[in-house]
């Protein structure tokens, strides 16, 4: 019998390649026909090995869900950087790699870091998505989440839609 190992872990900074894949391979599946090509690809270049090798030493956490030693997903977390909202913290970011959807990972992670804001003293949290993406917004309300703020995100010419949602 063989067993499989599942861990959610700090990244470091060697995971910087794995998790440029990741990230890549994630925003190409959930972002293709919702984001403007151009502005998607330019966001996704920019967050190369070199990008993550610095984010793995920056301000924010990154968090790594390592499946058999493969990064197959990330998240970042910190602060909540909207002061309107009464929330301590926020997950800034939250993806897996296509392969790895649909088999309970994400929750996975997303519980993880959960309690890691709240092991640091965060009294609840907000995470945003684009109303145009529906499997992340099917994901946040299945998580509990409660909509409660808009804003729009702009990319190239194009402006979106995005939602808050809120965790106690």
């Amino acid at each position: 019998m063989k067993t499989l190992s599942i861990d959610v872990r700090r990244a470091e900074p060697q995971d910087a390649r794995a998790i440029s894949e990741t990230h890549r391979a994630s925003w190409l599946q959930g972002y293709g026909g919702i984001i403007p090509y151009k502005p998607l690809m330019q966001m996704v270049q920019r967050r190369d090995e070199t990008w993550w090798r610095k984010a793995t030493r920056g301000p924010a956490t990154l968090l790594v869900l390592d499946v058999a030693g493969v990064v197959a997903g990330y998240a970042t977390l910190g602060l909540n950087r909207a002061r309107a909202l009464p929330q301590d913290g926020e997950i800034y970011e939250i993806y897996l790699r296509p392969e790895y959807q649909g088999i309970g990972l994400g929750r996975l992670l997303f519980g993880e870091s959960r309690r890691l804001l709240k092991s640091l003293g965060c009294e609840g949290l907000v995470v945003w998505c684009l109303e145009d993406s529906e499997h992340a917004e099917r994901f946040f309300r299945a998580a509990g989440g409660v909509d409660i703020a808009e804003g729009v995100e702009s990319f190239g010419d194009k402006d979106l839609k995005k939602i808050g949602f809120i965790f106690r």
